[in-house]
């Protein structure tokens, strides 16, 4: 008990100072030595007429530099780094929609703050069907919709990145970073906050980690991993100021997004470790629909005050509208209806919680 007492007093002293940070063993994950040519970005001193090579040549607007990639074909002889100088760079200057770029691992797609992280400022981001993109130091912010959305992105990596939207109580935001039908993503060393819904939403993602980042101030769920996500790590992050609670592996999802082989459990193969969860109204975690879920070595202070301190009952299935989706993934054996007048209730398997401290301190108590 006595090394208890010291990990929880060190723990909070750190939650109140706002230095609290996560254990180094967290893992990174490997860029190695990409070939690429550069693309610099400078929209005061830039002409979209250059050949965007060196600072002195750079391009003005990121719509030129992101045009100079191309569409639809696997990069097979190089990769493009696109250098940002420090700045706000305004809609109308960026892509609308951001598609169909096939970098590889030795050519990949990078998006870059030139001048360190947080100095190139860009509104909301939108990609799909992108392979091997990094966005490595930019800050993001946006006053409505989703801030930051990757669909059908392999291999997506946010590193040292803001993704920010306006206040929960505003109304504004729906979600501050979703990501769907996705595969190896990687979120490092990030900040993300602000949503009236959830700050992170990944639906139907495979395959990633989630580390030493702080994700906060949502309306509902701090972060989410559901409708089929599998094989994550989650570590050394601090979650807080949410809603319905801190994280969830597993919710409930529209059968039509789901991707096959992943179509039975809501989120599977899925560590919850090393994390600090504060100042959540809900939950500081949970299990919704998971198989193969381990939570463990987690410190949860000030939590629960609408509801209780941890959950663990039955994720949910609906068809939301595409019954031919829904109808083409039950005869693929999943779980779940082509009914949209029906919900499905989906079982936990294989939940492992160890060594958590839940502390609420005089005058906080859960539900």
């Amino acid at each position: 008990m006595v090394g208890i007492s010291v990990r929880l007093c060190l723990v909070l002293a750190a939650i109140l100072a706002g230095t609290a940070s996560a254990p180094a063993a967290a893992p990174t994950y490997a860029i190695g030595q990409p070939a690429t040519t550069p693309l610099w970005v400078d929209r005061v001193h830039g002409s979209d007429a250059a050949d965007g090579a060196t600072l002195a040549t750079a391009v003005r607007t990121l719509s030129e530099a992101w045009s100079r990639v191309p569409i639809g074909q696997e990069l097979a002889a190089t990769g493009y780094r696109i250098l940002l100088t420090a700045g706000t760079y305004p809609a109308d200057e960026v892509p609308v929609y951001w598609e169909s770029r096939w970098g590889t691992y030795e050519h990949p797609v990078i998006l870059e703050a030139a001048d360190g992280p947080g100095t190139a400022i860009l509104p909301s981001l939108n990609f799909s069907d992108c392979r091997y993109l990094y966005l490595l130091g930019l800050a993001v912010s946006a006053p409505g919709g989703d801030v930051l959305h990757c669909e059908r992105c392999d291999y997506f990596l946010l590193r040292q990145t803001g993704v920010a939207g306006a206040d929960p109580a505003t109304n504004e935001v729906q979600e501050t970073l979703k990501i769907n039908q996705s595969s190896h993503v990687y979120i490092e060393e990030s900040d993300i906050a602000g949503a009236w819904d959830n700050a992170v939403d990944c639906v139907g993602v495979q395959t990633g980690h989630i580390v030493r980042s702080r994700i906060h101030n949502a309306g509902d769920w701090c972060l989410y991993l559901k409708g089929g996500s599998a094989y994550f790590l989650v570590e050394g992050n601090e979650f807080y100021d949410c809603g319905t609670g801190g994280f969830t592996a597993g919710q409930g999802t529209g059968f039509e997004f789901m991707v096959p082989p992943w179509i039975h459990h809501e989120a599977s193969d899925i560590k919850f470790v090393n994390n600090i969860v504060h100042d959540v109204e809900g939950a500081a975690m949970g299990v919704h629909g998971g198989h193969n879920i381990l939570q463990a070595f987690n410190t949860f202070y000030r939590v629960g005050v609408r509801s209780h301190g941890l959950e663990y009952p039955f994720g949910d299935r609906s068809c939301d509208g595409d019954t031919a989706a829904c109808a083409a993934r039950l005869a693929q054996r999943g779980w779940g209806t082509d009914r949209t007048d029906d919900t499905q209730f989906i079982p936990n398997r294989h939940v492992y919680v160890y060594n958590n401290i839940l502390y609420n301190p005089d005058g906080v108590q859960s539900l």
